[in-house]
């Protein structure tokens, strides 16, 4: 019992809980506060995303529910989307519809997310360390492939960002768009770091990048999400109350 005590402590469970608040929280404020269009679920669905890695890490750590292996392809399934969402949601912002990047994308994350949901070998143990998460697979190579997809797409969502960001003509969506770009640097360059710094916490990448994903999540609910011209559920009651109003007095 004091084991584990020990480890919940060094884990942080209410750093953890806050952030899952965070992540959680907004994707449901999305889905309430606009009116349900494309951009709005793919915010909501890479916030989603965001707190389902995060819960998964929790259990991982607390043992509840299901075994840590089941969290861990939970979570690894969930992570896995949040590269081609962000691409996503750059070509939806900038106006751009280029269909063989989409197959590309999500053709990659599709194989990513049946190996990591299905493969034995594609993750053997989780280890809980108290400050993040380390995982292994039977075969080192997918963890190679695996992050050259992660960050390749990361950038690559960061480049289209930035570039498409000069080129629209609403600053609002230009600011959506470098809002964008900057959450997902924050959400890597900080791991990356930590990475470089201290070689033995690459294990644990997909842990320490979910740490610092709370700045992505409050980057898209507090900037790309107000610069993004979403409809709004409110104001379009608020039409049609008045558009009802009219009817009436007309009648």
């Amino acid at each position: 019992m004091r084991k584990k005590d020990e480890k919940l402590y060094c884990f942080s469970p209410g750093v953890m809980l806050a952030t899952l608040l965070i992540e959680f929280s907004g994707a449901l404020y999305t889905l309430i506060r606009y009116r349900l269009t494309v951009r709005t679920a793919i915010l909501a669905a890479s916030l989603l995303a965001l707190g389902v890695f995060q819960l998964a890490e929790y259990f991982i750590c607390t043992g509840v529910v299901l075994s840590g292996l089941s969290w861990a392809r939970l979570g690894f399934v969930a992570i896995s989307l949040l590269p081609p969402l962000g691409i996503e949601l750059a070509m939806n912002l900038a106006g751009k519809s280029l269909s063989w990047l989409r197959y590309l994308i999500w053709g990659v994350c599709a194989a990513f997310v049946i190996y990591y949901g299905f493969a034995s070998s594609a993750l053997t143990s989780e280890v809980c360390l108290g400050n993040y998460v380390i995982f292994t697979g039977l075969h080192p190579y997918g963890g190679y492939l695996y992050g050259a997809y992660y960050f390749s797409l990361l950038a690559l969502g960061v480049g289209l960002s930035r570039h498409w960001a000069r080129q629209v003509s609403d600053a609002s969506l230009a600011r959506a768009l470098r809002g964008l770009s900057l959450g997902y640097l924050v959400f890597i360059v900080p791991t990356t770091i930590v990475a470089l710094l201290k070689p033995e916490t690459q294990a644990a990448i997909p842990s320490i990048m979910c740490g610092f994903a709370v700045f992505l999540a409050l980057m898209l609910l507090l900037v790309v999400a107000p610069c993004s011209h979403l409809p709004s559920r409110l104001s379009l009651s608020r039409q049609q109350s008045a558009q009802n109003i009219k009817q009436d007095q007309d009648n």
